[in-house]
């Protein structure tokens, strides 16, 4: 079986395409960037509108197939932003109605965990899921996933970003970021674990009020860098003993900073577990995942929904 997916969640329209046995055999993309301001969400779906065939024939190209060889089709229904959400559904249905294809709605987050899962052959891992508006700590329990510990406001992507935007950064703001901190100094910013969970609007408050008090780029990028890792190395520790797990999977695009996967590297080295993250070009928002995601849920029936959690799959 070959399947189709389509990712629109945020700021990537992405096409992918996989077979039955988890293989990605295509999986293009195209994201939308700003030197200020963020997301805005109108020119964000324009964007989507612009690159959506471009993208398509990219990722037929790559497979070496056509419409023809797709028995199934799926798109990203939530959790998202809502226009960004809805300019991909209507991509999708066109293209599913015009091709005679099967469409199936997924969970974008759980996604993210099932392709990890399939890439690197994991049997029960703990996910650590940290991207732009998600940061969650998750298990999965007789097949039904369970949130154990989360942020309480900003997600950690989104956080960053706000900062980015402080420091004249642009979007997305994380790989800079990275950049400037390994050239930083460590100031005390506040860590903030409440049981299982994590708080960081505090702060991002205090990281911008030594913005305006001049304090170095560098040494505020490294700072955040070294305090967020921290208190997310902590909390996915003391789950994984809670759950005893002993495969830790990081999936969403910040899984692609190196400090962040260093910490945890060696948290799991001395609980005596393995860790594993996906390729960067799976770990960002892409369409190889909601097709993989497709494959599995194709019995099932979803609508657009941009506040659907991963625990309500």
């Amino acid at each position: 079986m070959i399947i189709l997916g389509i990712e629109t969640t945020a700021h990537t329209f992405g096409v992918g395409i996989v077979n039955d046995q988890g293989k990605v055999l295509a999986n293009a993309f195209d994201s939308f960037t700003c030197n200020q301001g963020g997301m805005i969400l109108d020119e964000v779906a324009e964007h989507h509108k612009k690159v959506a065939e471009k993208i398509l024939t990219k990722a037929f190209a790559e497979a070496k197939l056509s419409w023809k060889d797709v028995d199934l089709m799926a798109y990203s229904a939530g959790p998202g932003l809502d226009p960004v959400l809805y300019t991909g559904y209507h991509l999708a249905q066109a293209w599913s109605e015009k091709q005679n294809k099967k469409l199936v709605g997924v969970n974008h987050c759980a996604a993210h965990l099932s392709i990890g899962k399939v890439i690197n052959q994991l049997k029960d891992p703990c996910y650590l899921y940290v991207s732009g508006v998600n940061t969650q700590v998750i298990v999965d329990e007789n097949n039904k996933y369970r949130v154990v510990g989360e942020t309480l406001d900003l997600g950690l992507g989104n956080m960053l970003d706000k900062l980015g935007r402080s420091l004249g950064l642009g979007f997305p703001a994380g790989p800079e970021m990275e950049q400037l901190a390994k050239q930083g100094k460590y100031l005390e910013l506040p860590y903030t674990v409440k049981g299982m969970d994590v708080s960081l609007s505090g702060m991002l408050t205090k990281v911008q009020q030594l913005i305006e008090k001049g304090i170095k780029k560098e040494d505020l990028c490294f700072s955040v860098q070294e305090t967020c890792f921290a208190m997310l190395t902590e909390v996915t520790e003391r789950a994984m003993a809670n759950a005893n797990k002993k495969e830790l999977l990081l999936v969403g695009g910040v899984g692609a900073n190196q400090r962040f996967c260093e910490m945890l590297k060696i948290m799991c080295k001395e609980r005596g577990a393995k860790f594993y993250k996906v390729p960067m070009d799976l770990a960002r928002d892409n369409g190889a995942m909601i097709a993989w995601e497709g494959y599995l849920r194709k019995e099932t029936q979803a609508e657009v929904n941009p506040h659907w959690r991963v625990d309500e799959v």
